[in-house]
């Protein structure tokens, strides 16, 4: 799945050159809900969901950067669903005392996002995604070796 990823990325890299949308606000209703649906091929093994997001919004005419930004935007309600639901279904072991680490966990993985975020936006705006799939194909390729060779 990361070889087959890695040539998609790069496919749509190639192919996709008609860009409609070039903020994030400009994104019809209609063009982010089916950019949403695309991220269901995130429950395919291998399909990262920002991946799936961002390739869906080259395919729907989205720039490279707003698509990654727009990605990003994705990822809060979901990883915040994640969060609450992971909180609740634990509930019973967690104490008062356990919310003071939980508040420093939450704003250091939030400060460390922000600045990954940011970075990963700058080299997408600057080199495109095809570092990211030579990277995938290249990890792909290692493992099937790995594998192999076991």
């Amino acid at each position: 799945a990361l070889i087959i990823g890695g040539i998609i990325i790069l496919l749509l890299e190639r192919v996709v050159k008609t860009v409609r949308f070039h903020a994030v606000e400009e994104i019809p209703f209609g063009t982010a809900l089916s950019i949403g649906l695309v991220q269901c091929t995130a429950m395919l093994p291998g399909v990262s969901r920002s991946g799936a997001t961002i390739m869906g919004g080259l395919m729907m005419g989205v720039e490279r950067k707003t698509a990654a930004e727009f990605s990003f935007f994705l990822a809060v309600p979901t990883m915040l669903a994640a969060t609450v639901y992971a909180l609740w279904k634990d509930r019973a072991l967690l104490n008062a005392d356990d919310m003071g680490m939980i508040a420093i966990g939450f704003t250091m993985a939030f400060l460390v996002a922000v600045v990954v975020v940011k970075a990963f936006v700058a080299i997408v705006s600057k080199y495109g995604f095809a570092p990211f799939a030579y990277y995938r194909i290249i990890i792909g390729t290692a493992a099937l070796l790995w594998l192999t060779l076991r």
